[in-house]
């Protein structure tokens, strides 16, 4: 009798987890325990672009970021620096280096080498930056693989009396001194939200495609896509994340996973990557169904014109990777300066003028920026 019920029971349960709707299962995989802070629905860009310049006008939370050894005096003098992105070999980070060679040509008193894995490896990168720890540097740049990992050794540099800044992907706030953030994650989580619901309608159904679960950027854009379509499209329903490790064969191969898969459930691809992207869009291209899968994501132009330019892909959601790679480098050098310092609301940053201070450590960049049709064929990067 015991036995029976407890079979019973497990059945019932079984098939209680069956009958949860997907749209009211828990957040995406790699975003269950961040914190968000979505933006109201129904905000335009021209009420987001208010809310960036109230930015400066809140209360500045108070320095979280980590503190350099003390070491020799640098200011204004020829400093060393290396960077060390996520990986190389691909647009992205390309356009990021390209940056940082024209502030360092611009400063006259900065020389920058990117280093890193051709793959999004994170053990590889911390090889890396440890190697140029050993060798000696005076300043790292990085965009990290993993935010909790990477940690260690970029605290060791920071002892070791090297100064740390991020960009594009961050650590742990006190393994480096500031993080260059390209967009305020909420901001690109309602573009992206707001870009499938206007082109799908607000009961779509859709996969993710990005790099890995612990991806800090991804993870927390993600986490805030979830916050925002909970409150504003609660009839968004969820179908799965797939990784894609940054790269081009499998970022194909996990697009057409989805539309195999799910076939007519599947109104669109949120592809989290400047690899997922082309690549998604191009599994959505060749399979012919760009009327009815929308492929949403984060990429740079030239990999995207073909896509956008034949109407398979609407619009592309970035920032200016040129300008990111930039700001790092001014905002290095201004912290080598002891011109920009803890408590600081701004930052001076060459042609992009002043960058404001948020979340306690971070600089950042702007607000996101929409490709398309219109107007993706006067960026060339």
């Amino acid at each position: 009798m015991k036995r029976t019920f407890a079979i019973t029971l497990i059945l019932a349960l079984l098939l209680a987890l069956v009958a949860v709707p997907v749209g009211a299962q828990d957040r995406w995989d790699g975003a269950d325990d961040l914190a968000v802070n979505p933006l109201a629905c129904g905000m335009g860009d021209e009420m987001m672009d208010e809310g960036d310049d109230m930015e400066e006008d809140m209360e500045m939370m108070e320095y979280d970021g980590g503190m350099v050894a003390m070491g020799d005096d640098m200011a204004g003098m020829d400093i060393t620096l290396v960077d060390v992105p996520k990986l190389v070999g691909i647009g992205y980070f390309a356009a990021t280096t390209l940056g940082q060679q024209q502030a360092a040509e611009e400063l006259g008193n900065v020389s920058v080498t990117t280093d890193a894995p051709t793959e999004a490896n994170i053990d590889d990168q911390i090889q890396v930056i440890d190697s140029y720890i050993t060798a000696g540097v005076d300043g790292i740049l990085f965009a990290a693989n993993d935010p909790v990992a990477i940690a260690p050794v970029l605290r060791k540099a920071l002892e070791a009396g090297i100064h740390v800044v991020g960009y594009d992907a961050n650590s742990e706030p006190d393994a480096r001194e500031w993080f260059v953030n390209q967009a305020e994650f909420n901001g690109i989580a309602k573009a992206l939200v707001d870009s499938l619901a206007d082109q799908m309608g607000a009961e779509a159904s859709f996969g993710i495609v990005t790099s890995t679960f612990t991806t800090p950027n991804q993870a927390r854009w993600i986490a805030e896509m979830w916050a925002y379509a909970s409150e504003c499209y609660p009839g968004l329903t969820w179908l799965e994340t797939l990784e894609a490790q940054e790269d081009a064969v499998l970022s194909f191969q996990q697009a057409q996973t989805l539309i195999n898969k799910y076939g007519e459930d599947l109104d669109g691809i949120f592809a989290m990557t400047s690899v997922a992207t082309p690549n998604g869009a191009d599994a959505v291209q060749q399979a012919g169904v760009c009327e009815d899968v929308a492929v949403v994501g984060l990429a740079t132009p030239n990999g995207m014109k073909p896509y956008v330019n034949s109407g398979c892909v609407r619009d592309v959601i970035l920032w200016n990777p040129v300008d990111l790679g930039y700001a790092a480098v001014y905002v290095m050098r201004a912290v080598v300066d002891g011109e920009f310092q803890p408590g600081d609301a701004s930052v001076s940053a060459g042609r992009l003028g002043d960058l404001v201070v948020v979340n306690g450590s971070e600089v950042l960049l702007g607000p996101p920026f929409t490709f398309t049709a219109d107007n993706i064929n006067d960026f060339d990067f």
